[in-house]
């Protein structure tokens, strides 16, 4: 006669319907990326519409908040739940939004420098040190591993490796001119090879999943952003800036005539990908107005930033709507 087990549950590996912290994803860094790219484009037209200061400043404490919201449920899943965080690491998918944690204390530096310039520097510098970390370890992880499929690739894999664009904002500003050339050149370097393979797997390849079509929105960040990056460390605005603002343009054109695809499909986190490119395209857009005098730009920036802001609350009604419904923090 067998006796039912009384070894005690696992408390790594714990039964996916009994624990939603196990299963709270990586991705929800996302938001802050999210957050604190709106910090940061109201902040950018604040010379044109110094209104927006007050905007930018409430919108800031709301980023501070959610982080240290978020960062305290991560946290504790990746001491209560070690295997889970390792099997989110070996995701083919999911392992490229750990940078997102890194980004989005380099974009908080970038935030509160106005504000606390000795803090900002901490911040930055340790958002440094994690992105450099990072992005060695998902990309060598992405050249050692053999699993691999087309189906795996999409543009959020440009988040570990171009990320690192983001670096050199606040850092020519700070005086880390050589650790932002650096940074800069990691982007310029993996941005040319991702958008190759991301290209490839878009033309020639099946559709990316429903789940994860919003993150096609990323094409426009690492132009965007490396146009930020360049003009902070030269201080001119020359023809390679201009190709890489226009890049962001061009790409924001193929992503607005996929609009009515992206509203058919239903909610997930991944939809926050929607927000951060957004975010770069309006701040570069306010920033070439004012080294140029375009009020074209100045203009463009503006309608991108308001576009920005009613997607962010669509996105925090429909997030706050999915938590209550229990639908977020599910095994997949």
């Amino acid at each position: 006669m067998s006796h039912p087990s009384t070894t005690p549950p696992d408390p790594i590996t714990p039964p996916a319907e009994t624990s939603r912290l196990a299963h709270f994803p990586v991705t929800f860094y996302a938001i802050l990326m999210g957050l604190f790219g709106l910090t940061l484009a109201l902040h950018a037209g604040v010379p044109a519409f110094p209104w927006l200061a007050h905007a930018s400043s409430l919108v800031l404490l709301i980023g501070v908040a959610i982080l240290l919201v978020v960062s305290g449920f991560y946290i504790a899943k990746a001491m209560r739940y070690p295997a889970m965080v390792a099997e989110e690491w070996h995701h083919p998918v999911k392992v490229a939004f750990f940078p997102t944690i890194t980004i989005s204390l380099l974009l908080l530096a970038t935030a509160i420098h106005s504000y606390n310039p000795m803090l900002a520097e901490w911040v930055w510098l340790a958002g440094v040190v994690g992105q450099g970390v990072l992005t060695i370890a998902v990309v060598t992880g992405w050249i050692s591993h053999r699993s691999f499929q087309v189906g795996h690739l999409t543009p959020a894999w440009f988040i570990p490796a171009v990320g690192n664009v983001i670096v050199p904002i606040l850092g020519a500003r700070l005086g880390y001119i050589e650790i932002s050339w650096l940074f800069f050149s990691g982007c310029l370097i993996f941005w040319v090879v991702l958008l190759t393979l991301v290209m490839n797997r878009l033309i020639f390849h099946d559709p990316i999943a429903a789940r994860l079509f919003p993150t096609m929105v990323i094409l426009i960040a690492p132009p965007a952003v490396a146009f930020l990056a360049y003009v902070s460390m030269t201080g001119v605005v020359d023809g390679f800036a201009r190709i890489l603002l226009n890049s962001g343009y061009i790409f924001a054109a193929l992503v607005v005539a996929q609009v009515p695809r992206l509203a058919k499909l239903p909610f997930a986190l991944s939809w926050w990908a929607l927000s951060f490119p957004l975010a770069a395209l309006s701040i570069a857009s306010f920033r070439f107005s004012q080294l140029d005098g375009s009020r074209a730009h100045q203009t463009i920036g503006m309608i991108v930033l308001v576009v920005l802001v009613l997607v962010v609350l669509g996105l925090i009604y429909r997030t706050g709507k999915a938590i209550a419904r229990n639908e977020v923090c599910l095994p997949e």
